[in-house]
Order: C-alpha cells, then structure tokens, then sequence
C-alpha cells in the first residue's frame, strides 16, 4: 500500500498479512475526520488491488484501547450539515469493509466503544484481549448506533441480546464478548496480537483466490436464502477451478508437500 497516512500505521507480515492500526493513542485511537478518511482510503484500496494482501488484521495503537469511537471533541458543537458529511465518510467506511475481498480479522487490544465497536464487528472476525471493552453507548448521547453495528450485532450474538446491548448503552467484558459470540477467542492482553498473526498466517498461507471466494459464499449465507445462497456459492467455486492453485493443491496433497500458491 503506496499511500502515507497520518492517523493509521500500515506494516506488512509475511506471508502478506498486512496490519493496520489505528494510530492515535493518546485519545484511545478515537476516529477524527483524517482517520475516517484513511480508513475509507485503506479498505478502497484493498478492495482495487486485492493482490496487497492475504489477510489484514486491524488494531489499535497501545494497549488500552483499539478505537473509542468517533472523536467527541471534533464533534462538539458540530452543525448539523457538517455532521451527517462527516458520517457519510463513516457509512463509506463500513461500505469498503463489507466489500473488501481480503479477510479482515478485529484484533480489539482495549475499549472498542462506539463506532470503533462496529468497525470491530463489520470485520470477519474478532480476537480480543482479556482486557478488551465493548460497549454501542450512542443512545446515551442522543443518537444511536449507525456504522453497520445494528445490522452485524444481531447477526452474532442474536436480535434479543443485541438489543439489550444497544438500548441500555452498558459495556460488555471481552468474556462476555464470548460467551455472547461476539468473540471468537479471548487471550492474555499480552499474547493477543502473536495469537492473531498465527491465525492470519494461516489463512494466508492458503489459496488467495479460494480463501476470497469463500469469503463472498459465506457473507451471502446471512444475505440469502439457501437455494439463492447455494446457487452464489457455486459461482464463486467455479472461479477456483481453472485456476493454478488447484492444480497446485492436488499436486502437493499427492506429492505429501505443503503447497505453494500464487494467487493465480
């Protein structure tokens, strides 16, 4: 990724796992306008050349918050005009993320309030740190939650415990986080991020193309309904097959070899 950004951190792992982390620790990584507009830019550009990248793992700068929301204090006395603009980057946000073709993995290293609750959630799936926070406080502040968050929450952890999450604005653990299935895994804060580049490396060892198509398939399993699903599934399967990582996969199953794959 050529673009240098002021609030986001962009460091690249073999086998291309690329991390991106939010950079503004000193207000718990809390998302400004310049934030909103790199993250737009980051997941555009993932989304133009998939090729970046296998896996992308999101965090947080330090270790006490992955990102606590919109910045208030950029906010505070904001029109109403200069808001729903400012929003409308956000919506853009979570657009790129929907569409991006890269897995994305939440790796929330502290609060994940607010708007940086739903850019947890509109990830493929979320690793948090024991000491990990989450909370959607929106309608303790006049509003409510609209980064996608009323939309992914149900789909985890159910429409009743979300709106129990939603309309009382109270935080949860990272425990509860799992129990809920919010979360998938819980690790020790200081074991979070090797706990997540093990699980990024391995999706992205895997056959790139493979591993984007069966991304789109199961999207689609909560979009669709099955016989509409399955008959999506089937298209993106076949997009694998001419490919050389499938002729490579055989190979080296038969061959008792880890495969080597191109992404072609």
């Amino acid at each position: 990724m050529d673009q240098d950004f002021e609030t986001l951190s962009i460091e690249t792992h073999e086998p291309k796992i690329m991390v991106v982390t939010m950079n503004r620790p000193e207000v718990l990584n809390a998302m400004n306008t310049q934030m909103m507009q790199e993250l737009r830019a980051c997941f555009t550009e993932l989304y133009v050349e998939p090729e970046a990248a296998n896996c992308v793992v999101l965090t947080g700068a330090g270790d006490r918050g992955f990102c606590s929301g919109a910045d208030l204090k950029e906010r505070d006395g904001m029109s109403d005009a200069v808001w729903m603009r400012q929003h409308a980057i956000v919506e853009q946000v979570i657009r790129a993320m929907m569409a991006c073709p890269v897995p994305v993995i939440a790796a929330v290293n502290g609060v994940a309030f607010g708007g940086g609750f739903e850019i947890a959630l509109n990830a493929d799936f979320i690793y948090a740190a024991e000491s990990a926070r989450f909370a959607l406080p929106e309608v303790t502040r006049g509003i409510m939650p609209g980064a996608a968050g009323p939309q992914n929450l149900p789909r985890a952890a159910g429409v009743r415990r979300a709106k129990e999450i939603v309309l009382t604005g109270q935080p949860l653990t990272a425990a509860e986080g799992l129990e809920w299935h919010i979360v998938n895994r819980v690790f020790p804060d200081g074991e979070l991020m090797e706990a997540t580049l093990a699980t990024a490396r391995r999706i992205a060892e895997n056959a790139p193309i493979g591993v984007r198509q069966a991304k789109k398939s199961l999207d689609k399993a909560t979009e669709l309904d099955r016989h509409s699903g399955y008959a999506f599934e089937i298209e993106a399967y076949n997009r694998t097959v001419p490919t050389e990582d499938r002729l490579e996969g055989v190979r080296a199953f038969n061959e008792k070899r880890k495969p080597v794959f191109k992404g072609r």
